[in-house]
C-alpha cells in the first residue's frame, strides 16, 4: 500500500539532508511529459529532472533495456571488458562531434567535468583553467572551482587554485586572460543555471581559434545542452565547433545516473593506468539504458522535434510578453528556454504548479523550461495558457 502524502513528507523532512528547496508535491509516477502525484493528480513536467528527461519519463524502450540487463549483469568494473559498455561507447562516439573518439564513463555531470579538468592539466602540464561569469559546472570541489556564483562557492573556500572567470560571450576577454600556465578554457554553449544565456553568434568559433592559436584546450560543458535538448544532438553543432574535451551527463541514460567525458585520442590517452577511475562508472545497467536512450533520440528524431516545438513554445511565451509587465526577456535554444522576470519568480512557479504545470527556476528571477522532447503540441499549448494565467496581471 502506497504511503500517504503526509507520511512521505514527514519521513523526508525527518531524515533527508536539508539541501533542497522543497515544493509541497509528492511525485510517484511518470510517463512521457506527464507526472502524477501520490493522490493521482496530473502535471505537465517542464522541470524534466533538471533536464534529464529528454526522451520522457519511463520510455518503454529504456524500461525494457533496463529489465533485460538487470536479469543478466548489473555491475562490472572497468577492470574487465563488458558487452553493454562496448555497445554504448561505439554509439556515443558515433553521435558525438567528429574527433571526440575516446570516452571516460562516470556517474554525473560534476564527475564528467572533474575528469575534463584532470585531463586538461595532465595533457598540458599546466594548471590554469579559464571559466565564465554565470557559468555552472557542478558542486564537487574541482567543478565548483569552475562555477561562478558566490553562493555555491563561498561556504567551501578555499577551493582548487588556478581558476579564473571572464565575462560570457566575450572572446577577447578570454584571449587576454590566457597566460603561460593556462591549460584550458571551459564554457557552456548555453548557460543553464546562469539564466539560459545562449552563446552569441561567432563566440564559440572565436574561442576555438584562440585556443588553437594559444595552444590551450577548449572544454565544452554540454551536461545540460547535450542529447538533442537545443535542437542539435549537441549544442556545439549549431556553430560547427568541436572542442578538445566535452562533458555530458543528465539526458544520456534516460534517467539512470551517468556521466561521460569525451576527448580527442591524444588528450584522453595522456591519462595512465590508475590515474583516474570510477567504481560505478560504465556499469552495464547504466550502459544498457544509455544505449537505448541514444537509439530513441536518433530514431524518433528528437533534436528536430526540440527545434520545432521550442520555436512554438517561445512564440507562445513572446505573445504573453506583449501583454505582461512582468516579463523582461525570453531566451533559449530548442526546448531549453528561460523567461526572465522583473521580479523574483518563485511565487509564479508555485502558482503554475497549482494549475498543473511544473517549472524550474534559474537564479532568483528567471523561469526555466526543460520539458521532455516528446512533449505534445497540446501540452505546450496548456503550458503557454498557464504561463499566461500567472504572468499576465
Amino acid at each position: 500500500m502506497r504511503m500517504s502524502r503526509e507520511r512521505v513528507i514527514e519521513l523526508e523532512e525527518k531524515y533527508a539532508a536539508k539541501t533542497y528547496s522543497k515544493r509541497p508535491l509528492v511525485i510517484v509516477r511518470g510517463k512521457g511529459a506527464v507526472v502524477w502525484d501520490v493522490n493521482g493528480r496530473e502535471y505537465i513536467d517542464c522541470v524534466g529532472g533538471h533536464g534529464i528527461c529528454v526522451i520522457g519519463h519511463c520510455h518503454q524502450k529504456v524500461v525494457d533495456a533496463i529489465k533485460r540487463q538487470a536479469e543478466q549483469l548489473i555491475t562490472c568494473p572497468g577492470t574487465f571488458y563488458n558487452d553493454a559498455r562496448a555497445e554504448l561507447l561505439e554509439k556515443l562516439v558515433s553521435v558525438a562531434p567528429k574527433g571526440l573518439s575516446r570516452v571516460f564513463l562516470s556517474n554525473s555531470g560534476a564527475e564528467a567535468v572533474e575528469c575534463a579538468i584532470k585531463l586538461a592539466r595532465k595533457y598540458t602540464g599546466k594548471k590554469g583553467i579559464i571559466a565564465t561569469v554565470k557559468g555552472f559546472h557542478g558542486r564537487t570541489m574541482g567543478a565548483l572551482s569552475a562555477t561562478w556564483e558566490a553562493k555555491y562557492r563561498q561556504p567551501f573556500e578555499p577551493l582548487v587554485p588556478g581558476f579564473s572567470h571572464v565575462p560570457f560571450g566575450d572572446a577577447e576577454a578570454v584571449r587576454k586572460a590566457i597566460n603561460e600556465d593556462t591549460a584550458a578554457v571551459i564554457v557552456e554553449p548555453v548557460q543553464g543555471e546562469g539564466g539560459v544565456y545562449v552563446a552569441p553568434e561567432g563566440y564559440l568559433k572565436e574561442l576555438r581559434e584562440i585556443c588553437d592559436e594559444k595552444n590551450v584546450l577548449l572544454i565544452l560543458d554540454e551536461v545540460q545542452t547535450g542529447f538533442g535538448r537545443t535542437g542539435k544532438m549537441f549544442a556545439c553543432m549549431h556553430w560547427n565547433v568541436t572542442p578538445d574535451i566535452m562533458a555530458v551527463a543528465k539526458a544520456i541514460a534516460g534517467g539512470i545516473p551517468m556521466g561521460a567525458t569525451l576527448a580527442r585520442d591524444d588528450v584522453m590517452l595522456s591519462l595512465q593506468e590508475t590515474e583516474h577511475g570510477s567504481t560505478f562508472g560504465g556499469n552495464p545497467l547504466a550502459c544498457a539504458a544509455a544505449s537505448a536512450t541514444i537509439d530513441v533520440i536518433v530514431e524518433e528524431k528528437l533534436p528536430e522535434r526540440a527545434r520545432e516545438l521550442g520555436e512554438l513554445l517561445k512564440e507562445g511565451i513572446n505573445t504573453i510578453k506583449e501583454q505582461s509587465k512582468l516579463i523582461r526577456e525570453v531566451r533559449g535554444l530548442g526546448l531549453m528556454i528561460g523567461v526572465e522576470l522583473r521580479l523574483k519568480c518563485k511565487e509564479y512557479v508555485l502558482s503554475a504548479m497549482e494549475r498543473g504545470v511544473l517549472l524550474l527556476t534559474s537564479g532568483l528571477n528567471t523561469i526555466r523550461l526543460l520539458p521532455p522532447l516528446v512533449i505534445e503540441r497540446e501540452q505546450i499549448e496548456r503550458v503557454v495558457q498557464v504561463l499566461s494565467e500567472v504572468l499576465v496581471v
